[in-house]
């Protein structure tokens, strides 16, 4: 009914650069219900999110909230109406206690101070109301990113809200906290609270949902009632109809005749993120690692490098153990793209030349210091060739260009080296179908000659089409291996579910 309605949206619109993002999309959220938001990497999710969030601005449209509409131009704006908003990426600030972070902005005051004692007390009392492993006063640097989830979560929970967007909150909690969370959101929905749940987990969606509102493409797929939710017609629905008729949405994947390069045994994360992951990588091959976010196939990836540590485990590389750390790893022939590529792969006030130097300067070295300048430029020159980094000017800024320009130069300055294994981890994310081309181009030469390329992708079509093989994560572990025979993207999500029981043998 009408009157049930917290908040609507009717025909929003946004586009960024000209490319569309929300076409026409309405979203509605009743009065004490949870309602799930869904689907692909890219469907819309987080920009309707920013935009009922006032983080962007709509090009179109109208928001709604109670029945009257409203105008959401910042994220005070979202709160002053009842909404908080719990991202994904935590903005809590390590430096303060748990208590200040979730007062930040509101502190109460006593005779014009902040009042420490009413607020570790009302902090107090939100935790033990919820029961979390929490204490008010302790330091939010010295704990894991599990309890920093939970200091965002309590931080929605102390605001006088009426709808709480969740987005991805399970994705670094543990078993137990996870159970917490649910408990808590149970709870919120007796209260009358509405919760807005973004999550790549089915089953969470399944266990947690009474309606679910399926994004595809930028437009409304499905409205679906909790009786609804079946879990193939949710992966169905996300992907589209035409998914078998649509370019690498199916490939026949083969296995590898050339000898092992890589081999990893039985590899555990301290954390627990991953564990007990074996696996091979061959000669020329390109290696797919398919998941849903929080499978730990980004922490798998970091650890094989070496930026982060493992617990147990080995890794081999052409039959030498390797205990790797980021210098060790480039001097045996690996290089990485990481996932953030802004804050992690290259340096924005920096040229495209300094760029490209920063992971080759052992080699530029052994020319002598009178040659150094010299050699860098003709590093460079020989990157922008190759990548057909634009504008060729390798006295440009990075964080002057383009998404996929960027790209390009973090890719590039690894294939000035004589690689053995490449790690890209999400390496079209954000940048336009040009571009993507070409990187695919450059990853499919590069396993020609030999390399061997390890792919993280949440792009189905992207990891189907470019990938010889895959291995599909689902918390923290590999439960299926597509070596032979026909893979579809319903196939990979129905594995990254745990909607399929051929299950990987260890």
């Amino acid at each position: 009914m009408k009157e049930e309605v917290i908040l609507e949206a009717k025909n929003i619109c946004k586009s960024f650069s000209k490319v569309p993002v929300l076409e026409y999309v309405n979203f509605a959220v009743r009065k004490g219900e949870v309602h799930g938001l869904m689907g692909e990497n890219g469907a819309g999710k987080s920009t309707l999110i920013k935009i009922l969030t006032g983080v962007y601005k709509k090009d179109s449209g109208t928001v709604f909230w109670d029945g009257r509409e409203v105008v959401i131009n910042s994220y005070k704006d979202c709160q002053n109406l009842g909404m908080a908003c719990i991202y994904q990426e935590l903005s809590v600030i390590p430096s303060l206690t748990v208590a200040q972070n979730v007062f930040l902005g509101r502190e109460p005051k006593k005779l014009g101070l902040i009042d420490h004692k009413k607020m570790n007390e009302e902090t107090k009392a939100w935790i033990d109301q919820y029961d979390f492993p929490l204490k008010p006063d302790a330091l939010v640097s010295e704990l894991g990113v599990g309890l920093r989830q939970l200091v965002e979560i309590l931080k929605g929970l102390s605001c006088n809200f009426k709808v709480l967007i969740m987005d991805e909150p399970t994705a670094s909690l543990s078993g137990k906290e996870a159970k917490s969370l649910f408990s808590i959101i149970h709870t919120l929905r007796k209260n009358g609270v509405s919760v807005i749940y973004i999550s790549h987990r089915l089953e969470e969606v399944y266990q947690l949902a009474d309606r679910l509102t399926v994004l595809r493409d930028g437009k409304n797929a499905a409205v679906l009632n909790h009786n609804e939710i079946e879990p193939k017609k949710v992966i169905q629905t996300m992907i589209g109809k035409t998914v078998d008729e649509s370019a690498g949405s199916g490939k026949k994947m083969h296995k590898s005749h050339q000898e092992p390069v890589l081999w990893v045994e039985h590899l555990s994360h301290k954390t627990g993120c991953f564990h007990n992951i074996s696996f091979q990588a061959h000669k020329g091959e390109i290696l797919g690692f398919g998941g849903l976010i929080g499978s730990g196939r980004t922490e798998l990836v970091r650890a094989v490098y070496g930026i982060d540590p493992y617990k147990e485990g080995a890794i081999w590389l052409n039959g030498k153990k390797l205990v790797p750390s980021p210098k060790k790893s480039i001097r045996a022939g690996f290089g990485f793209v990481p996932e953030d590529r802004r804050e992690q792969g290259f340096i924005p006030l920096l040229s495209i030349e300094k760029n490209i130097a920063l992971t080759n300067y052992d080699q530029i070295r052994k020319t002598g210091f009178a040659l150094w300048s010299r050699q860098e430029r003709k590093l460079c020159e020989k990157a922008i060739r190759q990548m057909d980094i634009r504008p060729a000017n390798p006295d440009k800024p990075v964080g002057l260009m383009s998404g996929g320009n960027q790209q390009k130069v973090v890719l590039g300055k690894w294939l000035m080296r004589d690689l053995k294994v490449l790690i890209v981890d999400e390496p079209t994310a954000g940048i336009d179908v040009g571009a993507k081309d070409e990187i695919y181009r450059i990853l499919e030469e590069l396993a020609k000659k030999g390399v061997v390329v390890i792919l993280v992708s949440s792009d189905l079509q992207e990891l189907i089409r470019v990938s010889h093989r895959i291995l599909v994560m689902r918390k923290g572990a590999i439960v299926r291996e597509f070596d032979q025979g026909m893979v579809t993207q319903s196939m990979i999500l129905e594995a990254a579910s745990g909607l399929t029981g051929k299950e990987r043998s260890m």
